[in-house]
């Protein structure tokens, strides 16, 4: 922090060398200053407001059978006319601002500019912003050097506001009538065209219309969803018969199954499971008494070894679906294979319908490809016949519609529908709004002690000293040892001492000027307001 005060202490003594190329410039900056502030000319602006009230007696009379005159509608128009060069080049003739006999085409196209640039129109409701038929408040606004002028423009202005908009509305109903009956009875004749064509389109293409379901495309598309939710139906339907059948199949279902089976050679008789478990039982008993040599029980386990080779058969001839071994046996009488054998027929009664309804959705896109080449142009041209149709018959409808409703609002608007209050007459203040000369002078005077100070910081860096010994030592890079100081004899302190004070003379002779030329520009604007009055 330190060292950023000492060098920006050195920057302003350096800057300070060069203080009467400062104090000059200073001068001449707010001399030029001041004078182009003086040279300025006094802006005066003339107002006047309007209220356009639309909330009259008869409007709820005519509202919803006569087309409502959209009087804020119209008065926009005509305020956003008032600007253009037809409208305009009148009232700068009258003002003095053209003049036809001396000025050309390019001229007056500048004035109108210019004079257009200090026009300000704008629109304001009377009430709340949620209550639509308050009314609207137009304002109009014009700055001009001379008040006069300012107050004509502005009551001239106001004048055409009110008479175009009720001149305009009046004829602008009358044009809109006539109109509306010209488009009438062109539509007419379109209308009976347009309905010939569709009739004679219809007799040549019959049952190639568009129906219900959509276009061509649309029921080729549908069709083709419906093959598709049909096979993926039919997979899944198939896919479940396979597994129901692989189930009615297994090993859990046919092992819990008794089948039939002829007497062995023990003489045991009934189904082939009840044989190898009353085996087994022999064989059990055999082996507590007797050893494995014994005859009776190896004769018993050949025995228990044929009966379960012979189950295995029964159960693989099951497994095949083999009638015969199905009939023979009990398994129609399990309740676990009757419930599935169900599942299966309606599996099976499931994939013909599927099967019959996919073939029908397959015959249906076979039959809407082949026309193919054919449908897509008769819909295409049916279409555009009756949209031309549609849009015929609603447009003539319309205008059928806003005729007898514009004629209904032409009496109304001769009963008097719109009411135009002047709120505010045009009237201009005495005194200029611009420029605002004492804040310009004192800019101006602050503004030319900155460019002085400016411009002697510039020369100070165009033609730099060592302001301390600790620049050089800095710029060098050498150790600075010490420093001598000047010693001013008593006559150069005098010198230096004069010097001084005709700066701080002259410093303070541009601020007393500034002082008294801000006094003159305040009476300066008082005499103008006497002129002006």
């Amino acid at each position: 922090m330190q060292e950023m005060v000492t060098q920006i202490a050195d920057q302003v003594r350096g800057t300070w060398r060069f203080r009467r190329f400062a104090l000059v410039a200073a001068w001449l900056v707010a001399c030029l200053g001041w004078v182009a502030v003086f040279a300025m000319p006094d802006l005066f602006q003339a107002n006047s407001r309007v209220f356009v009230d639309t909330k009259t007696a008869l409007k709820p009379v005519i509202s919803g059978i006569a087309i409502d005159q959209d009087v804020n509608a119209q008065v926009n128009s005509v305020r956003q006319s008032l600007l253009s060069q037809p409208q305009l080049e009148p009232v700068a003739v009258k003002v003095g601002l053209v003049d036809r006999r001396t000025m050309d085409a390019p001229q007056v196209a500048r004035v109108l500019a210019a004079m257009r640039d200090h026009i300000e129109l704008a629109v304001h409701k009377a009430g709340d912003n949620d209550d639509r038929d308050a009314g609207n408040i137009y304002s109009i606004q014009y700055t001009d050097t001379k008040r006069e002028r300012a107050l004509q423009v502005v009551e001239t202005l106001q004048m055409n506001l009110i008479e175009n908009t009720i001149g305009g509305k009046r004829q602008g109903s009358e044009d809109a009538e006539r109109f509306l009956d010209q488009q009438i009875r062109d539509y007419e004749a379109r209308l009976r065209e347009a309905e010939d064509r569709l009739a004679d389109f219809k007799k040549n293409n019959v049952g190639l219309m568009p129906t219900e379901e959509g276009g061509y495309f649309a029921r080729l598309q549908l069709e083709m969803d419906a093959v598709q939710k049909a096979q993926t139906a039919l997979s899944v339907a198939t896919s479940r018969r396979d597994e129901l059948s692989r189930q009615l199949r297994g090993d859990a279902v046919l092992a819990s199954t008794a089948l039939p089976a002829t007497p062995g050679g023990n003489g045991v008789a009934g189904d082939t499971l009840s044989q190898i478990k009353a085996t087994q039982a022999r064989l059990d008993d055999l082996l507590l008494r007797f050893t494995d040599k014994h005859p009776d029980v190896i004769a018993a386990r050949e025995n228990l070894a044929q009966l379960k080779s012979r189950r295995e058969a029964e159960i693989a001839a099951l497994k095949h679906g083999d009638p015969n071994a199905i009939a023979n046996s009990s398994v129609s009488a399990n309740p676990v294979y009757q419930s599935i054998q169900l599942q299966l027929n309606q599996a099976d009664v499931e994939i013909a319908t599927l099967r019959r309804e996919l073939g029908g959705h397959q015959a249906k896109v076979a039959e809407l490809r082949k026309n193919l080449d054919t449908m897509p142009q008769v819909e295409a041209e049916f279409a555009r016949l009756d949209r031309d149709y549609g849009v015929t018959k609603a447009n003539y409808t319309e205008l059928v519609q806003r005729r007898d409703k514009a004629r209904l609002g032409i009496d109304a608007q001769q009963s008097g529908s719109v009411r135009f209050d002047v709120v505010e007459p045009p009237n201009a203040a005495f005194q200029p709004i611009s420029p605002k000369r004492s804040l310009m002078i004192l800019a101006v005077l602050a503004g030319a002690i900155g460019v002085g100070a400016g411009i002697a910081f510039l020369i100070h860096k165009l033609r730099p000293v060592f302001t301390s010994a600790r620049d050089l030592a800095t710029l060098t890079g050498l150790t600075v040892l010490g420093s001598v100081s000047s010693a001013w004899i008593e006559n150069q302190k005098r010198i230096r001492r004069n010097s001084y004070i005709r700066y701080a003379v002259a410093l303070a002779g541009l601020f007393a000027l500034g002082l008294v030329v801000l006094k003159l520009s305040n009476s300066g604007v008082r005499l103008s307001a006497l002129r002006g009055s």
